[in-house]
């Protein structure tokens, strides 16, 4: 059954900053809508295979969330009821479980 996929407001404002980021430095608005089209296709495939994501752990636990990892960023996103809730697209450089607002606590 393929699954459907939900940006959280979050995830929408994220997007909204990689394309400032892109934009800013590529200075080509084509170059940047290519890049956030290829972004968002690599989501697209998502929904038909939702485990082939690559699960994220921390400390050896399942955090409940997969990630996406496209060029410079991180699509995080989580499973429930046949959704695809993508919570967050973060620089993959970033403090991604912090981000998350996930806390040991939250991690069994």
């Amino acid at each position: 059954m393929k699954y459907t996929v939900v940006y959280s407001p979050k995830a929408l404002k994220d997007l909204d900053r990689v394309w400032d980021e892109v934009f800013t430095a590529s200075a080509d608005i084509t170059v940047t809508g290519r890049y956030l089209d290829d972004l968002l296709d690599k989501v697209d495939e998502k929904p038909a295979f939702p485990f082939f994501g690559k699960p994220l752990y921390y400390q050896e636990n399942f955090t409940g969330y997969y990630m996406i990892i496209f060029k410079a960023y991180l699509v995080f996103y989580r499973l429930d009821n046949h959704t695809l809730f993508v919570d967050r697209v973060l620089y993959g450089k970033s403090d991604c479980l912090r981000f998350l607002n996930l806390s040991p606590e939250d991690i069994k």
